[in-house]
């Protein structure tokens, strides 16, 4: 089943054909491509499967788990509140949340767990799969450890706990957790099916993902380096988005739920000024801020070249899905899925698919989309 459902203009063809493509090949088990220009949808299309043995089909409001596209979300809530003057990256992260001062932590500022360069990337052990999911125990123990490089001082990507850090943030000075605010900030007036978490109500529309192969972490690496320490802290296997407990969860990380269409709908927000299908979330001025160069080097959890913004990754000449050039701000999902916000053009693109790749950035399919994508545009 590789013809696709939904409908696209003649723009963006060639990326309907790269979907298409590889589904057709068996690469992609079901996946959805969307495209906004001008915060509007343009592009919207789905095939493939929704499961592994092939019975179900991926339908116009199946959801999966995204990973780290989640990332984004975070990323917008924190600056809905920015835009509102209620939070400042400038600030420090204790001024809002006391018990993070900790351990020499006094001096980590908002901008600094945004831009995945706090020292705190991952859980200092001992810590479980349950700890992770109890979101008072999570948020306490990463208030009670110590930083393991200087703040400020270059990135280390926060694989699984950068949405405990800047969600309690946002709960300490909003009131509400993350989970609900993204709910009635953003996904809500945007009318866009994208949840932190699941609600037991959809969980009969998720595709479970299929995981992938290991992670290509080299076996000589001293396990005291910042990279194992954050793959350790803890390290749930893929399957784990597979059940109730991780879909109740607020991950704000990892565990975001939704599919291109809405992926594309909430980020146009972004790359249209603030503004996506009629509905106003930021002022120009403070999407400017995400382009404010936090980090420019080799990641110590990733292991590559990535420049961090506020909230997103930034366009690097070295970056390793392409995004080499121009105001484009982006992340993606383990696995695969990305989402592209291209400032210059006002597009946001979305790819989000089920069966996993390995690598925790990009795969085949989101490496072609991000290139036909820049060779449309220019």
């Amino acid at each position: 089943m590789s013809e696709l459902s939904g409908t696209s203009n003649d723009q963006f063809e060639a990326l309907t054909d790269i979907v298409e493509a590889q589904l057709a090949a068996d690469y992609d088990l079901g996946s959805s491509l969307a495209v906004a220009v001008e915060g509007e949808i343009v592009c919207d299309v789905w095939g493939g499967w929704a499961d592994e043995a092939k019975t179900v089909p991926w339908g116009e409001d199946t959801v999966t788990n995204v990973w780290s596209t989640t990332k984004t979300m975070t990323a917008l809530s924190a600056l809905v509140l920015m835009d509102k003057g209620s939070l400042d990256p400038n600030e420090k992260v204790a001024t809002y949340w006391p018990e993070f001062a900790a351990n020499g932590k006094e001096g980590i500022e908002v901008r600094h767990i945004l831009s995945h360069t706090s020292g705190v990337s991952a859980w200092a052990q001992p810590v479980t799969e349950d700890d992770v999911l109890d979101d008072e125990k999570a948020t306490a123990m990463l208030a009670a450890q110590e930083p393991w490089w200087e703040p400020g001082t270059g990135s280390g990507y926060h694989a699984l706990n950068q949405g405990h850090l800047v969600g309690e943030v946002i709960r300490r000075i909003d009131g509400r957790g993350l989970k609900q605010f993204f709910a009635e900030e953003i996904a809500g007036p945007l009318n866009a099916d994208f949840t932190i978490g699941s609600p037991p109500e959809n969980h009969d529309r998720i595709s479970n993902v299929v995981p992938p192969p290991p992670l290509p972490i080299p076996d000589d690496l001293d396990p005291e380096s910042v990279m194992i320490k954050t793959f350790t802290g803890p390290a749930p296997a893929a399957e784990i988005a597979h059940t109730a407990p991780w879909r109740a969860a607020t991950i704000g990380a990892a565990n975001g739920h939704g599919n291109a269409r809405s992926v594309a709908k909430i980020q146009a927000a972004v790359s249209n000024g603030g503004s996506s299908s009629g509905v106003d979330l930021l002022s120009s001025d403070t999407v400017d801020r995400i382009f404010e160069a936090q980090s420019d080097g080799v990641d110590q959890v990733l292991g590559m070249p990535v420049s961090f913004g506020l909230g997103y990754a930034i366009a690097n000449p070295n970056d390793a899905l392409g995004v080499t050039s121009g105001r484009v701000c982006y992340w993606g999902g383990w696995g695969g899925s990305v989402i592209i916000n291209d400032l210059d053009n006002k597009i946001s693109m979305a790819y989000m698919m089920n069966r996993m790749q390995a690598g925790l950035v990009g795969n085949e399919t989101s490496v072609a989309l991000v290139a036909k994508l820049k060779e449309l545009v220019g």
